[in-house]
């Protein structure tokens, strides 16, 4: 019996668990604790968070030398180069200006008709530059996390999988070593997805899906056609949302990392940001799927086996039951 669902309505129930999953794990004391220390950390401009990327790309949490020291028991590792950023530095003048009158908004004037001056202190804005470190560049006391851990163990057809993932991808997939906790990355269309070698099956596929999500929807030259430019909390939401659907469509469960992951870059009980992208996330979600099984048909999640119908069995007449007796 064939499964009558459709690919979207499959996919849906896929992105409902993950916002239940995400329900949970918003509800419980770990989340609590990890809110507490993420309040600690501050709030940067625009201009700012640009600054931090193009320094480093993969910064996660940023705080100053001696912030790290006092505020979460971490030191800044020897060696390591700060990422120079703007702090606001006014300072104040005096200068005499005319007085107003609170009630008229009016100049205030004296015998002689002329405007009274007062001196007043003007704040004048500025900046000045101010070095801060990625968390990547500082050891110590762990800050309390969300159960992102990294995955491990097989996947069935792992080399199908991955085979059929660089067909569908815009970009070439390669492997390469990389330090720290970085598992992947996608600069742009003119340059090849870039995957940690080494990891387990279940890590590099899911990698390699939310990378081939980013080129899918958030790569610079789509973005300037589109007209659309989103942030990076949106983009990490959509990609490792996308990265969950597909892997537990074809049997692969990422929820260990997903859920700590998405997370940390939703705004909070509500999930504003996983609710605004819920359509994009299955559209593109369903369209790799469609692409992968088309490029390997083999790949295809067998349907469920219908449930056998349970038949009571057949009460013997009188006549069956006497003649059994002979």
């Amino acid at each position: 019996m064939a499964d009558a669902r459709t690919e979207k309505q499959k996919v849906k129930e896929i992105t409902d668990r993950l916002e239940e999953g995400l329900k949970e794990l918003f509800e419980g004391e770990k989340y609590k604790s990890y809110l507490n220390t993420m309040s600690k950390f501050h709030n940067y401009s625009a201009n700012n968070i640009q600054l931090i990327e193009m320094q480093c790309p993969d910064a996660t949490y940023v705080a100053g030398y001696k912030a790290w020291q006092r505020n979460f028991e971490r030191h800044v590792n020897k060696g390591e180069r700060g990422i120079r950023i703007l702090a606001p530095a006014p300072y104040k003048i005096k200068e005499e200006q005319e007085k107003i009158d609170p009630v008229t908004n009016e100049p205030v004037l004296d015998r002689d008709g002329m405007p009274v001056m007062e001196e007043v202190e003007i704040k004048i804005p500025a900046f000045r530059v101010v070095t801060v470190f990625d968390y990547s560049q500082t050891d110590g006391k762990e800050l309390p996390g969300l159960g992102v851990s990294e995955l491990h163990g097989d996947v069935e057809r792992y080399r199908d999988f991955m085979e059929a993932l660089e067909r569908v991808s815009p970009v070439p997939i390669r492997y390469e070593g990389m330090e720290g906790d970085r598992k992947g990355y996608f600069i742009d269309l003119n340059h090849p997805i870039a995957i940690k070698e080494g990891m387990s099956e279940t890590q590099t596929a899911k990698t390699g899906v939310h990378e081939v999500a980013h080129a899918k929807l958030h790569a610079k030259e789509i973005e300037k056609e589109t007209g659309i430019s989103k942030d990076r909390e949106t983009k990490e939401i959509e990609a490792e949302s996308i990265a969950y659907t597909v892997c537990q469509h074809f049997g692969i469960d990422t929820s260990e990392y997903t859920f700590g992951y998405v997370a940390g870059w939703d705004k909070g009980k509500d999930m504003p940001q996983l609710k605004a992208s819920l359509s994009c996330i299955r559209d593109t979600a369903s369209e790799i799927i469609s692409s992968i099984e088309a490029k390997c048909p083999e790949l295809v999640p067998p349907e469920p086996e219908p449930e056998k119908e349970r038949l009571e069995p057949r009460r013997r007449t009188r006549k069956e039951q006497a003649s059994r007796t002979r």
